[in-house]
């Protein structure tokens, strides 16, 4: 089977199953939001052409639950050649379908359908927080160190220099860590996929390249390593920018390469804050084909002072899970799940390579609504 023919049969397969009956669930957002929400519906489809033993597939599905910037209107999937259920990594909590078969004869294929909703997210720095409560325990979690994101040595060292100077309190340190990432970064177009995360290694090597799993997790690193909960948030972009910027949005409905992971921190006057020193760097590098901007181009600066603070949501958000054990995976832990996984009794399967793994995502905005 060849990926046209792949693409072709799995708009076919049978449902399997369900999480959530996503008309009425779309019916009743759209009854009850006042405000710019958007309906998004992204496809996975999956299929392993070279089975062996057997064969498991995991998909990262919408992040659980609703929150102020994101709705989770449900997933359904239809599969041949295996069975498939809806699971949570009990550690992380990061939700996927997972996907089983040991029937080598026939090529297994999997699609996924889910809908989602969302409006742009922003958080006034310039007013004085309400005060925003938070569990201690998920705020220390989002303190702790992962095998990728270290918070001792030269991440404690180089967040000490960076905030040494910094009069006032998390938002300014933040504040600091951001435009010192902003700074002394750089976009790597050879990074592949949207990079590994590991932050010593980056600034062992003193080569501070690489993409946004990259940038973004530098920026956690630091935050965490100065006393303030941070998180990467781990997701795929689905639409393209409204705000001018061809860089920061899918340019087609085709999303298979479109995965983006943005930042977070916590304070308890403003509760989670959204930030992406990551995508100021895609903005130099790649909003104007023939030419990298200058770091004090007006683009560039406008996307420096809306990014520490704000997302723009033509994104969905997967999960914020690091050092995630795949269910029933034989080959180990991966350091976050922002792509589909597979694996068969030859190893796993490469994840930044869609074309060879055989994955394809698309999405489509079905509706906006509110005023």
């Amino acid at each position: 089977m060849n990926r046209r023919d792949f693409i072709k049969t799995t708009t076919a397969l049978p449902a399997a199953a369900a999480v959530s009956a996503m008309p009425q669930l779309v019916s009743e957002a759209l009854a009850a939001s006042t405000d710019k929400w958007r309906v998004f519906e992204v496809t996975t489809k999956v299929g392993v052409l070279k089975p062996a033993g057997v064969t498991r597939v995991w998909l990262p599905l919408p992040i659980a639950g609703d929150s102020d910037y994101q709705k989770n209107l449900g997933s359904t999937w239809s599969v041949e050649g295996g069975t498939a259920t809806a699971v949570s990594d009990s550690k992380t909590g990061a939700e996927m379908l997972y996907f089983e078969t040991a029937d080598a004869s026939k090529v297994p294929a999997v699609q996924v359908i889910s809908r989602f909703a969302t409006r742009d997210r922003a958080v006034d720095l310039s007013k004085p927080g309400a005060g925003v409560k938070a569990d201690r325990a998920e705020l220390q979690k989002y303190l702790a160190p992962t095998e990728l994101i270290p918070t001792d040595g030269i991440v404690r060292d180089t967040a000490r220099e960076i905030t040494k100077n910094v009069r006032g309190g998390d938002v300014e340190k933040a504040r600091a860590i951001y435009e010192w990432i902003v700074e002394n970064t750089y976009r790597d177009p050879k990074t592949r996929g949207c990079g590994v995360g590991d932050i010593k290694y980056l600034l062992e090597s003193k080569n501070l390249g690489g993409k946004c799993a990259d940038l973004n997790a530098l920026f956690v690193g630091l935050a965490r390593a100065s006393g303030i909960p941070a998180r990467d948030i781990y997701g795929v972009r689905v639409a393209k920018s409204a705000y001018g910027y061809r860089s920061l949005g899918a340019g087609t409905e085709n999303v298979t390469r479109a995965q983006h992971c943005r930042a977070e921190f916590y304070t308890a006057s403003y509760g989670w804050v959204p930030v992406d020193p990551a995508d100021v760097r895609k903005v130099i590098l790649e909003e104007k084909p023939d030419a990298q901007l200058p770091i004090d181009d007006a683009l560039v600066k406008a996307a420096r002072t809306r990014l520490f603070g704000s997302w723009e949501m033509n994104w969905l958000a997967f999960n914020t899970a690091h050092d995630v054990t795949l269910p029933r995976s034989t080959n180990g832990k991966i350091g976050f799940l922002m792509y589909p996984q597979a694996e068969t009794t030859s190893g796993r399967l490469d994840s930044l390579d869609p074309d060879n793994f055989r994955y394809q995502m698309t999405a489509q905005e079905l509706t906006s609504f509110g005023a």
